[in-house]
């Protein structure tokens, strides 16, 4: 079995994406999966009605793989996307694909899609300029969280605890990026500094971990130095995991899940590439091993092949 991971980093590097990578990789060989990592830019994408079993890598011909699995640390541009679009069109299967991609890299539309289907999340307002902080203040109370409409690992998130601060930061914004799109959302204070990542595969809640931030900052991206814990997951919040997820059409997702204060939970985003370097260190998981014997399971299953990949023991074994 060929998989294509599409990553637009070093594999052997120390940079964001680059362990799970590697991880996928060492996985792969575990499941008689043959793991090769392609940067976007590798591929040239020619339409054509002729071939279609093969596409160009480096100028050269390549068999298509059986699947691809998408891991691009940062923003997922028109091109990468071009790239997958592609790939599914000749028939590949990606995880997560890349509808499901456009949809989810846009914060506000992720908001809107799980609203719609009345799962809870923190109330978000798409921000315009000029901004009317007037507006803002009958919908918010302060202090308020200010987002970038595209980001990851906490880069493009603020906290404004005064009006002020905010007619500040939006004012630096109109003189310097006047075409950034911004969402303002509620500032869930009962979380402040801690939130849950829970990691979905298949519609499958396969672990949780407790982020807790060590500067007092709200932000509790493990990126940053929070301190990881596995977090005991109840019924509620491997429902509300796994709905969010199955709402917004993702294989695989890593659900950020706040504390509101009142006994229940939000929905602060999801993402369609989580790392899981900081979950495998507190969970008793492979993540990697779980997402390549559940995608080999449903590629056989479609093919009518009863004896599917299945590596249970391994895949949850302690990872150092």
């Amino acid at each position: 079995m060929e998989c294509w991971i599409l990553y637009d980093g070093e594999a052997e590097s120390s940079g964001p994406g680059a362990y799970e990578v590697r991880r996928f990789i060492e996985a792969g060989k575990r499941q008689n999966i043959n793991v090769t990592v392609f940067r976007p830019e590798q591929f040239e994408l020619v339409v054509t009605q002729d071939d279609r079993d093969s596409i160009l890598v480096n100028g050269q011909v390549a068999q298509l793989p059986d699947f691809i699995l998408p891991r691009i640390s940062g923003h997922v541009n028109y091109f990468t996307l071009a790239v997958i679009r592609h790939l599914e069109r000749l028939g590949v299967q990606a995880f997560n694909g890349s509808e499901t991609i456009d949809a989810v890299k846009d914060k506000l539309h992720t908001q809107q899609i799980l609203a719609e289907n009345n799962i809870p999340v923190p109330a978000t307002m798409l921000a315009k300029f000029p901004c009317d902080t007037e507006i803002v203040e009958r919908i918010f109370d302060f202090p308020l969280v200010v987002k970038t409409l595209v980001g990851t690992h906490g880069n493009g998130v603020f906290l404004c605890e005064t009006k002020e601060k905010l007619e500040d930061i939006m004012e630096l914004l109109k003189e310097t990026k006047p075409d950034i799109q911004m969402i303002f959302q509620e500032f869930i204070s009962y979380s402040h500094g801690r939130d849950l990542r829970v990691f979905v595969i298949d519609g499958e809640a396969v672990a949780a971990m407790q982020r807790t931030a060590q500067d007092g900052s709200f932000k509790a991206n493990a990126s940053r130095g929070a301190k990881v814990e596995q977090y005991p997951m109840n019924d509620e919040i491997r429902q509300l995991a796994i709905d969010s997820a199955r709402t917004l059409n993702l294989d695989i997702a890593g659900v950020d899940i706040l504390f509101d204060g009142q006994g229940g939970y939000k929905i602060c985003e999801a993402n369609v590439a989580p790392d899981f370097r900081a979950l495998e260190s507190c969970c008793n998981v492979s993540i990697a091993d779980e997402i390549l014997s559940s995608i080999a399971r449903r590629l056989k299953k479609q093919k009518g092949d009863e004896s599917v990949f299945n590596f249970p023991t391994l895949a949850r074994q302690q990872v150092s």
